[in-house]
């Protein structure tokens, strides 16, 4: 990865161009190197950028890179991006807590009618006859979203360097005011 920012997830907007209308995601980034590692004394070279959030933690994320010219301290831009590249996005996902079959995996459901009282959103049966428990991996309810997640080939169309925000066409994971790592692979 030659690339790379942190940033906090705005929201999305609508511009307008001679294209038409393009449904954009607000990025605002600042961050800045805080670590550098090195093949002599930890056996990889990579660099450790980090993102002071509102509250009192700093975010940190390490990017693996080779001969690198980035120093502690260093602030990275925006302006590393440009507008036409495609870049990758990853965030985590909006967490919607304990949920059913249906909405978590799309299930259809039991039918509305004769008989059926109270099953409609019943996974039906989970067991088989041999080996005699449910094996592991079957679709069931549980926690749904809270997890890592990456949008691929999304296009910038958007660098503002006085605001600090990149806008990408089209969705990023996770809600407004998550952290997000935007790079270039």
């Amino acid at each position: 990865m030659n690339k790379f920012i942190l940033g906090k997830k705005i929201g999305m907007t609508t511009v307008y161009d001679e294209k038409g209308a393009q449904n954009l995601t607000l990025i605002e980034c600042f961050s800045k190197v805080s670590l550098l590692r090195t093949k002599e004394k930890d056996g990889y070279e990579s660099v450790q950028i980090s993102l002071q959030k509102t509250g009192k933690r700093a975010v940190r994320k390490e990017f693996r890179i080779e001969n690198s010219t980035w120093k502690t301290g260093d602030e990275i831009s925006v302006e590393l991006f440009l507008p036409g590249e495609k870049v990758f996005v990853t965030g985590i996902t909006k967490a919607k807590g304990f949920q059913g079959v249906v909405k978590r995996h799309g299930f259809k459901g039991g039918p509305k009618s004769h008989g059926h009282k109270h099953n409609l959103r019943a996974p039906g049966s989970i067991g088989s006859g041999f080996p005699e428990h449910v094996t592991k991996g079957k679709r069931m309810a549980g926690r749904m979203g809270g997890t890592k997640a990456t949008s691929q080939n999304l296009k910038i169309i958007l660098v503002d360097k006085e605001k600090k925000i990149i806008g990408v066409k089209g969705a990023v994971p996770g809600i407004a005011g998550t952290v997000v790592a935007v790079y270039k692979k």
